[in-house]
């Protein structure tokens, strides 16, 4: 996975003429945050979509129920439906879904603090990656943002 730059990828996302939007669940807002930092992100950025809760998953991006009380909010099914629902709800060409456990402890299923699935969707369809990051609940966070923003110019690149 690339590790860019908020601006790298937004010159790449103006470059290539597409426009990105995030579904955020852990994170709360820190992708959105640092895509807005750089002049010019409203070239390609349509928006971020912040669902904390299961409700507003189910209801707001269209997670189906069955997603949320079979496999939990953490999880690959969860992530792909995620980032399904904020392509359909910006309209942007590619969008990625974050959602996972920052801590400090652990879910209340026993799944690992710093289990993270991040979504991508886009023209060509559908995927979600786990991932396992170490640290504070900050520095969860952060390794979570980082990895989004590389993961869509990593997947922005080959579009």
């Amino acid at each position: 996975m690339s590790s860019v730059s908020s601006a790298n990828l937004i010159d790449l996302l103006r470059a290539k003429g597409l426009k990105c939007s995030f579904a955020e669940s852990l994170t709360g807002g820190m992708i959105a945050c640092g895509i807005v930092d750089v002049p010019g992100a409203s070239d390609v950025f349509e928006g971020s979509i912040v669902s904390y809760s299961d409700n507003f998953k189910m209801n707001v991006l269209g997670v189906p129920s069955e997603v949320i009380s079979t496999k939990t909010a953490v999880s690959h099914e969860c992530a792909v439906a995620m980032a399904q629902g904020a392509l359909r709800l910006s309209g942007a060409d590619i969008a990625v879904s974050v959602t996972g456990y920052a801590g400090p402890g652990d879910g209340p299923d026993g799944t690992p603090c710093g289990t993270v699935y991040i979504g991508v969707a886009d023209k060509n369809g559908s995927e979600a990656f786990k991932m396992l990051f170490n640290g504070s609940r900050d520095e969860i966070r952060r390794q979570t943002r980082d990895y989004a923003i590389g993961l869509v110019y990593d997947r922005v690149s080959g579009l």
